[in-house]
């Protein structure tokens, strides 16, 4: 059911075991879970955590005849779009999980919550509510002193009846009215407190139209979704967990036909990200990013346009496990997930990010030869590949020095380096600008080291990657970092955005083989001792405008910093 290695093997964990009892004692038959997004934005890592784990725990139960269901709670018509429906189903089918024949939308049962709106109310638990929003939230009180009822709080039955009647017939103004259920003013749980459960939008819904008016809420809704179709484990994070004795409550005074229970377990928090949606939107609104799918963002849009495999996704959110106990898990640990999984997947090929030429004094004009190289160091059955090589290649800049110190085995004045794949060749001079900037180093072949041994006497302890200046292209590199620039953005004093990193993006002219040239986007590689890059899937065009991100550097080049 997942893409995921057998190494992300699912630790045990309190919901896990909470299922295997249930199962164990014939509680129920099978597991049925879901995953039950809001379509009002694209969703992030946190939400990738909830897929694989209500996807997964199906999966692990899949001999019983397990299942999870993709569910929209599309209740604020306000909010959301097929946009973000349509981005949702995409994330969910990346992270290697299908929902099969069970896509639901919560607005296929409005006329179910509309039925158990009504049943409340003739039970005398539910009361239509003509007091402002302002005025009802004064009257719920606080955790010491007991709400105030409603002037409405004791309307004749009847009396209710018509007016909900009327308000779904449209006749009042949106916060003219709402329904409230009937609990307990003075409750410790501020959720009890006669909470709201319809209110009035005349908005028109994405999958219903104008066919109604008025809308649940999604404390009302998500119970009745839950029951409504039939859910074993209705998994929710902490922040639900206060909600819980509404939810019960709702399914004990409602005409449902099923009982689910709703088990909470801590959201997945990320150093230096932010993951509120409302947040995340601002930053694309504002235009401090290029989209949702700016590689910059945790949407899981974002993670897979910058190369993230989903495999290592998954592998980073089973590896983290289910507890009850909020906390921050560092970004370092999903980009060593990310390091590790391409480190062994990836091919490898050669591009040249700061480019300076090399001219080989000694190499016959006109002349090519081709250089073997590994597609893969440590895994022979990538094979190889040939690499054209003539008189100028494009070294790193940073590959030279005029004057190394101790420890550079690269290139400098008389020294040796080797071409990876291909010849050792010696820095015989340099040239500089009038700002004293290097541009052409000139160096001599030496003959028939070509993929040999290095000759006795000589020094070379290093080989560089390099493209050969004749046949190499250019190409826009796009060099990703992290968005802030601490690790807690939420708590900045100056706010989220005053901590952005100006570093974020770099973008560089790079040279790359001609092979990169005409990659597929979405290829995915290492830029040999760079980092891991892939063609990007929005603007990179093969053959004629190759674009590559960089997905992560080789090294955590933050831990240094640090």
């Amino acid at each position: 059911m997942s893409t995921e290695p057998e190494s992300a093997a699912p630790k045990s964990d309190f919901i896990r075991e909470i299922i295997a009892a249930d199962l164990a004692v014939g509680k129920h038959p099978t597991t049925i879970t879901r995953f039950p997004p809001e379509p009002n934005g694209y969703l992030h890592i946190g939400h990738a955590k909830a897929i694989c784990l209500n996807f997964g725990i199906a999966g692990e139960n899949a001999a019983t005849g397990a299942r999870c269901h993709l569910r929209f709670d599309d209740t604020n018509p306000e909010k959301e779009e097929v946009e973000y429906v349509e981005s949702i189903k995409t994330d969910v089918k990346w992270l290697g999980f299908d929902w099969g024949d069970h896509l639901y939308f919560a607005s296929d049962y409005f006329q179910f919550f509309h039925d158990c709106a009504v049943n409340l109310i003739e039970q005398g638990l539910a009361y239509v509510d003509r007091q402002s929003a302002e005025e009802i939230r004064a009257n719920r009180g606080n955790l010491t002193t007991p709400g105030t009822p409603s002037p409405d709080r004791d309307t004749p039955v009847a009396r209710n009846l018509d007016l909900f009647a009327r308000m779904r017939a449209g006749e009042f103004k949106e916060g003219g009215c709402v329904l409230r259920a009937k609990i307990d003013l003075a409750s410790s749980n501020m959720n009890l407190r006669d909470p709201v459960i319809y209110r009035i939008l005349h908005a028109a819904h994405h999958n219903t139209g104008t066919a109604w008016c008025i809308y649940p809420m999604y404390d009302f809704a998500h119970p009745l979704e839950d029951a409504l179709e039939h859910i074993t484990h209705s998994l929710c994070t902490l922040e639900f967990e206060n909600h819980r004795p509404i939810y019960d409550w709702f399914i004990e005074h409602c005409p449902v036909p099923s009982r689910p229970r709703q088990i909470e377990f801590a959201r997945l928090n990320l150093s230096y990200t932010i993951m509120s949606k409302r947040k995340l939107l601002l930053l694309v609104q504002d235009g401090h990013v290029g989209g949702w799918d700016d590689p910059r963002l945790p949407t899981i849009s974002g993670i897979r346009r910058r190369g993230y495999p989903a495999a290592a996704v998954g592998h980073f959110c089973k590896r983290g496990g289910i507890t009850k106990v909020n906390g921050t898990t560092h970004v370092a640990l999903l980009e060593f997930d990310v390091r590790d999984f391409l480190n062994q997947t990836a091919p490898r090929r050669m591009a040249v990010l700061d480019p300076v030429k090399v001219v080989l004094a000694n190499w016959p004009a006109g002349s090519v030869e081709n250089a073997e190289v590994a597609n893969h160091p440590q895994d022979p059955a990538m094979g190889v590949r040939d690499v054209a090589l003539g008189g100028e290649v494009w070294i790193e800049r940073d590959d030279f020095m005029e004057d190394p110190p101790k420890k550079f085995y690269r290139l400098g004045p008389d020294r040796h380096v080797r071409l990876r794949g291909a010849y050792i060749i010696r820095c015989t001079g340099y040239e500089k600008d009038a700002d004293g900037r290097i541009t052409v180093i000139h160096a001599e072949v030496l003959p028939g080291t070509m993929g040999a041994s290095t000759p006795e006497g000589v020094q070379c302890r290093a080989a560089i990657h390099w493209v050969d200046a004749a046949s190499g292209r250019s190409a826009e590199v796009r060099l990703y970092d992290r968005l802030f620039t601490v690790e807690d953005p939420d708590a900045a004093e100056g706010g989220f955005v005053s901590v952005l990193n100006p570093d974020s993006l770099t973008t560089v002219t790079a040279v790359i083989e001609p092979s990169l040239a005409d990659a597929e986007a979405g290829f995915s590689c290492q830029f040999e001792r760079l980092g891991y890059f892939v063609a990007d899937c929005v603007d990179h065009q093969p053959g004629t405008r190759p674009v590559f991100n960089r997905t992560v550097a080789l090294r955590d080049s933050w831990s240094k910093k640090a």
